[in-house]
């Protein structure tokens, strides 16, 4: 007998959910007409600490909950396809991505690989700074047309409390 994998269990997992799903009418375009651009670290379930349910918010997650421009695509899409009309960042306190510098990694990336990553990994050393740096590019995307509503935070994983940042 082997163990179940991750995948595995997440099939079970999944058939008990679509038992009893009944969500399946909602609309496509997200009823709070909002966007929301969070870290990808397993302490954070945005659903749960922003009070959301399905069909509420466009939810994007990345390393380190930057804007990148696969971030900025998504929000373009978010709100010019679907009306999303507010963007919220969501960046954590005992975040990764502030224990490494991009050079660092990408330096020991090529010495075993052969290969640099052409991408940048968005590390940063200053939370708070990040999240206006967030805000900022935004703000300077010319493709983003509503952009009178954007708010970051701080979600604290010791309290479980966000901290907006202005």
């Amino acid at each position: 007998m082997t163990d179940k994998t991750f995948a595995d269990s997440c099939i079970d997992r999944n058939a008990r959910y679509a038992a009893t799903f009944d969500k399946g009418d909602l609309p496509a375009p997200p009823a709070r007409k909002a966007a929301v651009v969070a870290c990808m670290d397993a302490r954070l379930d945005t659903a749960r600490l922003l009070g959301l349910e399905e069909g509420d918010a466009h939810v994007i997650r990345n390393a380190g909950g930057v804007v990148t421009d696969d971030v900025l695509r998504s929000l373009l899409i978010s709100q010019r396809l679907l009306g999303t009309r507010e963007i919220v960042l969501v960046q954590h306190t005992g975040c990764g991505m502030m224990t490494f510098r991009d050079d660092g990694i990408k330096d020991a990336i090529e010495t075993e690989t052969g290969l640099r990553p052409p991408f940048a990994l968005e590390a940063f050393a200053d939370l708070e700074k990040n999240v206006l740096q967030s805000i900022r590019r935004i703000e300077a995307c010319p493709f983003i047309p509503l952009k009178d509503s954007i708010r970051g935070f701080v979600y604290e994983v010791e309290t479980g409390r966000l901290r907006e940042v202005t």
